[in-house]
């Protein structure tokens, strides 16, 4: 069975932007025929494939056909490419190529950096990226809205492939004044405060859980990387540092390891959709060589 392209435009759109309304404008249609193309496309396959609620999101049936139109539209990008193709349309310029790319917080501020210098050299290409946590942003290849996944689900997604990156290294720290002489090494979990990034944050519960402790009565959550490190240093409370960032914080004198050389090592999957794309393989080949670099066998 085949689907028109701008039926499948029109319920990718509505899933990105989350009305029919914004979708339209994207579109440069109106409100009305992004309706009556979703609606076709529901009464071709006979699902529902839009829940109509603020803001609109693919039942299980819409992600598959979510999927299929990026799919569509990054190979027809390619193709025009190579044909030699105007990537304009007539309403203006267009991004050639849209990848949508999850990577978690603490990636994104330290390895994953690397993978945006690659992209940078080339013409043509928008990458769209999803900051989610690492556990959560398989969830975001399952929807459709991203091609490409930093995750750590080992379990392959349906339609996409996966593969170890490496780990990413984490040790408990805190500011200097926020524990005294000779606790660092057998700190007291109980009483001192502690950061988050935010509610799917899991590493300072797992390192608690690992050591019987419960979680303190003060909870702090600071959802950026560079803030939640900042907010440490600050002595706000104690946290799950990412190595690479820890490093230049305990030379400095900024922070103290907490538990001596004690960690928790994350391991990380690079996933992405089983499609063959030429852009798509280039992006893969740019994550894996940032991770090999950085990142911890």
């Amino acid at each position: 069975m085949t689907y028109a392209a701008p039926q499948l435009a029109a319920l990718v759109a509505v899933c990105d932007t989350g009305t029919f309304e914004a979708a339209a404008r994207t579109l440069h249609v109106t409100p009305s025929a992004v309706s009556q193309r979703v609606r076709a496309l529901e009464s071709e396959v006979g699902q529902v494939l839009v829940r109509r609620a603020t803001p609109c999101t693919p039942t299980d049936a819409g992600a598959v056909l979510v999927r299929l139109g990026r799919a569509q539209a990054l190979l027809a990008a390619e193709a025009r490419a190579e044909l030699g193709l105007d990537p304009e349309d007539a309403d203006g310029a267009v991004p050639l190529l849209d990848l949508g790319v999850a990577v978690n917080a603490d990636s994104l501020a330290t390895w994953f950096r690397e993978v945006l210098a690659v992209v940078a050299q080339w013409p043509g290409v928008a990458l769209g990226l999803h900051v989610e946590d690492q556990a959560w942003s398989h969830d975001l290849l399952r929807e459709g809205r991203v091609l490409g996944a930093v995750t750590s689900d080992p379990v392959a997604v349906q339609g996409c492939r996966a593969e170890p990156l490496g780990t990413l290294r984490y040790r408990p720290a805190a500011a200097p004044a926020l524990v005294g002489p000779g606790e660092a090494a057998r700190p007291d979990w109980s009483r001192l405060p502690m950061v988050v990034f935010n509610d799917k944050d899991a590493l300072q519960d797992q390192w608690l859980a690992r050591r019987g402790a419960a979680p303190p009565r003060v909870v702090h959550r600071v959802p950026t990387s560079a803030d939640f490190v900042a907010a440490i240093e600050a002595g706000l409370g104690w946290g799950m540092v990412p190595e690479p960032q820890l490093v230049p914080a305990l030379q400095a004198g900024a922070l103290v390891a907490l538990a001596g050389e004690e960690h928790l090592d994350v391991a990380l999957h690079w996933q992405r959709w089983r499609l063959g794309s030429e852009v798509l393989d280039r992006l893969s080949d740019a994550v894996r060589g940032a991770a090999r670099r950085h990142l911890r066998a």
